[in-house]
């Protein structure tokens, strides 16, 4: 049995959806907070069961079975999230789940600026401390967050980041079906597993792709940290959201997110989606 926590969630929802491309829906079992959210599943046959990773309660009886069980990471800036994290595992190791698989970042780092990666890497330490065997997808940097740190770019002809670096813009569909193809596999893949898309451009090079697609000059303006949380304040972001985001531009500018491997590109059996792909995409599809 597959349980798959997070698949009310764009990413685990859409790994669900490809696992059912090479499982029957009797073998997959769906974690939810709010069960109402995951009623297309239960219409697909699937079974839902109640999870909460702030209630450590609900998690033995929600992961009893699981041959695999995949652990969504949680995205809440403000949440303790190894916490979280922490109970989730020690629920599956309590009722004997065969493997954890945990949707991680490929700059998983203790000394990421990136808070979000330090979370990944401590939670890896957990699952490596668990006992049970477990498997970290290192995804790359989802790419549709690349439309809000370019802004907008087509209107003004300019992308303004605080300091540049490579990133590996990963689609989030595309780690989905990676996913997939792993839990459906069921053996193989141990520790952490990178998946990455095949290029890492830095924002220089996403404006000369930008240019090219739009055959007009679009700019980077590289501005410095400070310059760039004062505008984020004032076009009305909260500053400790501000001062978040801030962590990615630095870890990509310290090199975090700057390797690629072609494992995910052998899973999926074509090339990954692209930058200029996301590009040539019309401003609303984004």
């Amino acid at each position: 049995m597959i349980i798959v926590t997070g698949a009310t969630g764009a990413l685990n929802g859409a790994t669900v959806d490809h696992l059912l491309e090479h499982v029957s829906a009797s073998d997959i079992v769906v974690a939810a907070r709010d069960m109402a959210k995951a009623q297309r599943f239960a219409d697909l046959g699937i079974e839902v069961r109640r999870a909460d990773y702030a209630d450590a309660a609900s998690l033995p009886a929600a992961f009893d079975g699981a041959d695999q069980l995949l652990l969504v990471s949680s995205s809440d800036p403000k949440a303790d999230a190894v916490s979280l994290h922490h109970a989730a595992i020690d629920a599956a190791t309590q009722v004997g789940v065969g493997r954890i698989l945990y949707t991680s970042h490929q700059g998983a780092s203790s000394d990421s600026p990136f808070e979000p990666c330090r979370n990944h890497a401590a939670t890896e330490k957990l699952l490596a401390a668990s006992g049970t065997a477990w498997t970290s997808l290192r995804n790359g940097y989802y790419a549709h967050s690349l439309a809000r740190s370019i802004g907008d770019w087509r209107e003004t002809g300019l992308i303004t980041v605080p300091v540049d670096g490579p990133i590996s813009w990963t689609a989030r569909e595309d780690s989905a079906e990676a996913a997939a193809v792993i839990l459906a596999a069921g053996r193989g893949y141990d520790g952490p597993v990178t998946l990455t898309a095949s290029e890492a451009p830095t924002f220089a090079d996403v404006a000369a792709m930008a240019s090219d697609a739009t055959g007009r000059d679009v700019r980077l303006d590289v501005v410095g940290d400070d310059a760039w949380i004062a505008a984020q304040v004032a076009a009305g972001q909260p500053e400790f959201f501000a001062r978040f985001v801030l962590g990615m531009y630095q870890a990509a500018d310290g090199g975090f997110f700057a390797a690629t491997d072609p494992l995910l590109a052998t899973l999926l059996g074509r090339e990954p989606q692209t930058v200029r792909q996301l590009l040539d995409r019309p401003a609303a599809a984004q």
